[in-house]
């Protein structure tokens, strides 16, 4: 359990944790077991590291050369997830890139940034979720949060699944994990009134590339909430918190492909392409298409905005939503190639969209 850098941890209790699982999984079978983990105040890579050889195998080795051989697997389902949106991509990895602590994978469905400082634990799990039996990678920040999981599917290479488990199975089968602070990239925001919102807007404008944008925050030190709510509205208008279900219902009936991104401290997920079925259940707004699903928290979303960078095609034009802690819990485009203007289309469906009061 991760506490306060100046006190002592206190030690996992491997038999409660176990117990309390099983306890956890009889009494409420639907629970995931990221809420798990938290009913029973715990990380979720703890939670998973206490049932090593219980269904769990411990991984270690450079995790980029696990993600280098990923393509000998054949189709799988990549979810990436913050605590408010989950992403999940049916396809294979390929055109795997990995240069220190970056990387990419630019596969026809599975598009992926890395940042792989955040790769510190690695497991394969094997569980019953909802009644099904499921086989998985399980991959886990400092802190013990999850940065990315690969699941098998029908069409997955077993034997390969198999051979690539035991290469990188750890010597050492420990349930026991040590955990640690991680690092926000950005430095500590300063207040509103100290922020110069002139240099701001001005190094908004001369932006020429989205990438360059988190340096522009660094250079401010300031947070991307309050960059979107400081510039203006020649940059940033706020919508409805209804904003996201009124466009994906939209973008679908319109048939307008979008580019969704959802983030955990290691990776960003993206999907390219057609949105159609959108359901609402219970508190969760969800795309369930045969490649692609989202499971979003609507009542979560504080604050959404149609931000506006400059780009050498015009302007890039994106709907950004942000949690209470500041966290951005999903970014959506319009389908575009660098070099090719921004679609009509998308910025149709965001003109349409209810401005806050």
């Amino acid at each position: 359990m991760l506490e306060n850098t100046n006190s002592q941890p206190t030690p996992v209790d491997i038999p409660a944790l176990r117990m309390g699982w099983k306890q956890l999984r009889e009494d409420e079978p639907m629970l995931r077991a990221r809420d798990v983990a938290t009913r029973l105040g715990v990380s979720e890579a703890e939670l998973v590291a206490s049932r090593c050889g219980d269904g769990v195998i411990r991984l270690d080795g450079e995790f980029a050369d696990l993600l280098r051989e990923l393509p000998t697997l054949g189709r799988v389902m990549a979810l990436t997830r913050n605590d408010y949106c989950v992403h999940e991509k049916k396809g294979r990895y390929e055109n795997i890139d990995i240069t220190g602590p970056m990387g990419i994978v630019l596969a026809h469905d599975i598009d992926l940034r890395l940042f792989m400082r955040h790769w510190h634990f690695g497991f394969a799990v094997r569980e019953t979720s909802r009644g099904r039996e499921l086989e998985s990678l399980q991959f886990f920040d400092g802190d013990g949060r999850a940065v990315h999981k690969i699941y098998l599917t029908d069409d997955t290479d077993r034997s390969g699944w198999r051979a690539l488990v035991h290469r990188f199975t750890a010597a050492v089968q420990s349930p026991l994990i040590d955990l640690k602070e991680v690092a926000d990239p950005l430095p500590a925001a300063l207040a509103d009134d100290a922020i110069d919102v002139e240099s701001l807007r001005a190094g908004w404008r001369a932006l020429r590339d989205p990438h360059d944008f988190f340096a522009l925050l660094k250079r401010h030190k300031t947070t991307r909430m309050q960059a979107v709510r400081l510039v203006g509205t020649e940059f940033a208008e706020r919508v409805s918190n209804a904003a996201m279900r009124t466009m994906l219902e939209n973008a679908a009936a319109k048939e307008v492909p979008l580019m969704i991104f959802v983030g955990s401290p290691g990776v960003v997920q993206i999907h390219t392409g057609l949105v159609v079925n959108i359901k609402v259940a219970g508190p969760w707004l969800n795309v369930l298409d045969p490649g692609f699903n989202l499971h979003l928290r609507e009542e979560l979303i504080v604050e959404s905005w149609v931000v506006r960078k400059p780009v050498p095609e015009g302007v890039v034009t994106s709907l950004e939503l942000y949690a209470g802690d500041g966290t951005q819990i999903v970014q959506v485009f319009g389908k575009r190639k660098p070099g090719i203007p921004e679609r009509d289309d998308w910025r149709a469906l965001l003109a349409d969209l209810e401005r806050a009061p």
